[in-house]
């Protein structure tokens, strides 16, 4: 079976020692690991290796150092990374329904962002193996005959994630399609996800430009003369999606943030109109 980097054990624990590893420098005694992540804080040196060892085993992230002490993490921190010198894959799914499972995903379209311009696109229908229900044909377009001799997911996936590969994932309301994306990709690697960190360009639209009333797909495309031409179709979202991402990225370079760590921070605040009640956000 072919093996992709961004694929990683769906594991809360290694991804808390990945953080533990990267606030210490990229390295840690495997008892420090044990006491701070597994709450395990009196085992010896050789209990402790053993564990971490069994933790992080099938990570390639991270390993043991050679005298078996010590943990240290392998790849590089994309929180210090410049927003200039990050490679994005902005993209965007129709679904069959809101809520996984029973809904599976019927459209993947994406494009890759680098150096302020998109240098690649992704789009494909996928047979979602169930009936598309009458409400999301008539808001999508997409029908069973479309999709009848579309590849399932399965058929797919290899591409979408060599497509993606170790890029930061963009989505507006990034939540939901990574989420929903990782439930299909999980279906055909039991208890593996994707690693790459998101963005959500909802969260940044609302940090960035308060004074919209809202942060619709549609509205941020009209804000910034976007076209976007198809609604409700993965390949003309994530297209638009990308252009207001580049404008996005704009404001925030205009407001001194320069790094994915920065970025990040900025758009989890929380801001608020006039009557200190929080806006309207949406997906679509």
């Amino acid at each position: 079976m072919q093996t992709f980097r961004n694929l990683v054990p769906d594991s809360a624990l290694v991804e808390e020692t990945i953080r533990l590893l990267h606030s210490s420098g990229g390295r840690a005694p495997a008892t420090e690991v044990c006491a701070n992540v597994l709450e395990l804080p009196d085992l010896d040196e050789a209990a402790a290796s053993s564990l971490v060892n069994e933790l992080i085993g099938e990570d390639w992230r991270l390993r043991v150092t050679e005298d078996g002490f010590e943990v240290e993490v392998l790849c590089e921190d994309d929180e210090c990374r410049a927003l200039s010198e990050t490679d994005f894959v902005v993209f965007d799914i129709e679904t069959t329904g809101p809520k996984m499972p029973p809904s599976r995903v019927m459209e993947i379209g994406a494009a890759r962002v680098h150096a302020g311009r998109i240098v690649a696109e992704f789009q494909t229908l996928v047979n979602p193996l169930m009936p598309i229900p009458p409400f999301i044909a008539g808001l999508t377009g997409i029908r069973d005959e479309m999709v009848a001799d579309a590849p399932t997911f399965d058929e797919v996936a290899g591409r979408w994630l060599n497509f993606a590969g170790t890029s930061v994932l963009v989505a507006h309301n990034a939540v939901f399609d990574v989420r929903f994306i990782n439930h299909e990709v999980s279906n055909i690697f039991p208890g593996r996800r994707m690693m790459n960190s998101h963005i959500c360009t909802v969260s940044l639209a609302r940090q960035l430009l308060p004074e919209l009333k809202s942060f619709r797909l549609a509205a941020l495309a009209e804000h910034f003369s976007v076209p976007h031409r198809t609604r409700h179709r993965a390949g003309d979202d994530a297209r638009a999606t990308a252009r207001v991402f580049l404008r996005l990225l704009e404001h925030l370079e205009e407001n001194g943030v320069r790094d994915l760590s920065g970025a990040r921070r900025f758009q989890k605040l929380l801001p608020a109109n006039g009557n200190g009640q929080a806006k309207e956000a949406s997906n679509h």
